[in-house]
């Protein structure tokens, strides 16, 4: 099991909510440097892929629905280059943090991780509420600038200037937050 996490947050997204304008236009930047990411981390014994996604209030949606629901949504092109591959964990969430209401923290700790990479969107939401959970449960955290999409762009900034300040995380890019194949 590796040390490291790849953690995707909210990329299953079938785009019809009031912001959803704004975010698109921001996801559209970050998902080839995410679906490069993702094929990087995916099959490596070091690291853990595991994607986090909101279940939309639906409490008996499976993986598969949830992943049709974005699909059929108003940016499947947003959806597809990052959908997870079958052999990856998938957790839903109820909530902004990818720690409430999950089992993350325990899938990481039975992992014996140390180092989340956070990737997803929201930036300023759900990315910046995991981020300090993540903080709190003692674990390192990496976010690559150009794997995280907001939907107010000073405000992104922000969330990013606050988990590098507050919380140490380390402010990176999708070629450099993950150490070299071994």
């Amino acid at each position: 099991m590796g040390a490291t996490a790849v953690i995707v947050v909210d990329m299953l997204n079938p785009y019809d909510h009031q912001d959803a304008g704004r975010l698109a236009r921001s996801v559209a930047g970050i998902t080839g440097p995410l679906s490069e990411l993702v094929g990087r981390a995916h099959g490596r014994e070091d690291v853990d892929l595991i994607y986090v996604n909101d279940n939309h209030g639906d409490f008996a949606a499976t993986r598969e629905d949830i992943e049709t629901l974005a699909r059929k949504g108003r940016h499947p092109e947003l959806v597809e280059p990052v959908l997870p591959p079958r052999d990856c964990a998938f957790l839903p969430k109820v909530r902004h943090s990818a720690f409430f209401g999950t089992s993350l923290e325990y899938l990481l700790r039975r992992r014996e991780v140390e180092t989340l990479v956070l990737t997803g969107q929201v930036t300023e939401q759900c990315i910046l509420y995991t981020a300090l959970d993540a903080y709190v449960r003692h674990f390192s955290i990496r976010v690559p600038r150009d794997c995280v999409a907001h939907i107010h762009a000073d405000l992104g900034d922000a969330a990013l200037r606050m988990m590098e300040r507050n919380m140490g995380a380390e402010i990176t890019t999708a070629g450099r937050c993950l150490a070299p194949a071994e």
